[in-house]
């Protein structure tokens, strides 16, 4: 019976595989990451502090990967997919299919937080779900700049923190260098968002992903914080999408430039008298 379930749910498409792969990942990231900023704001502090929130979005990203890794590659992030597109890496046809994985698991994500915390926020709000102000909540789900940063402020710390997350990636998987142990890819990418948010995180609450930021940006629209979420801090929310694509281009470029072009692998041929080449790296 159970081999006859199996083989009925069984997809054989390899996009679609991808698109759930992308999905799966995508919501583990962004449950582990939503919840701890909703202890964190709704405990009053009390349940946990700003390390929390980065320790949280660092396992999500560590789980995330592992869950998604062998089948999509687990980009969980929309800018590093259109990155990989824009490479060849990854073929267009397949970027709708990566980026509604993406947005399906971070909007179920955030609807799930708001299920496993709504008797908490009913009680912080008195039902009262605003953007702004003392008991402002909307953060939850999406970043919103501080009430110092300017719009160009803001759009200059999502880029760089966006740079930084692409040159670690970059430099945790580059084979031709000093790449990181096998096995120890996704923890040593979990740690590297870490320390962006440690580093990066009090301007802007360190979106550095549209997939993380947009879709439960959508869900606080609809369950209840209204049109607010699009227009506060300067209509703030096309910042966490644009800056991050651009900044991923530019985390790859910088990274071709000082490490990549330059350190290409001797062939296998060797030298004349037929000894292996030794490789530059």
């Amino acid at each position: 019976m159970l081999e006859k379930i199996q083989k009925a749910l069984t997809i054989h498409s390899g996009t679609i595989r991808e698109l759930l792969a992308e999905a799966l990942g995508m919501f583990i990231l962004m449950v582990f990451g939503l919840s701890s900023v909703a202890q964190v704001v709704l405990g009053r502090g009390n349940f946990g502090q700003h390390l929390s929130i980065n320790l949280g979005f660092g396992i999500g990203v560590t789980l995330g990967i592992h869950a998604a890794g062998g089948i999509s590659g687990a980009h969980l992030n929309a800018a590093i997919t259109l990155t990989h597109c824009i490479l060849g890496n990854l073929p267009w046809r397949k970027l709708p299919a990566y980026l509604i994985g993406q947005f399906l698991g971070s909007f179920t994500a955030a609807a799930t937080v708001f299920g496993l915390y709504y008797d908490a926020l009913y009680d912080y709000t008195k039902g009262n779900f605003t953007v702004t102000g003392p008991i402002a909540t909307a953060s939850i789900f999406s970043t919103y700049p501080a009430p110092y940063v300017s719009l160009l402020g803001g759009f200059f710390t999502e880029f760089m923190a966006t740079v930084m997350l692409l040159l670690g990636i970059l430099i945790i998987h580059d084979e031709k260098n000093n790449e990181a142990l096998k096995g120890t890819q996704a923890l040593l990418t979990g740690i590297l968002v870490l320390g962006i948010g440690l580093g990066m995180g009090m301007n802007t609450g360190y979106a550095i992903n549209p997939s993380r930021d947009l879709p439960p940006r959508v869900f606080t629209a609809i369950a209840g914080w209204g049109m607010d979420v699009f227009t506060a801090g300067h209509h703030w929310w096309w910042v966490p999408l644009t800056a991050p694509m651009l900044g991923s281009l530019a985390g790859v470029l910088i990274h071709k430039l000082f490490i990549d072009f330059h350190n290409q692998s001797v062939p296998e041929s060797g030298n004349e008298k037929g000894q292996p080449a030794v490789e530059t790296s």
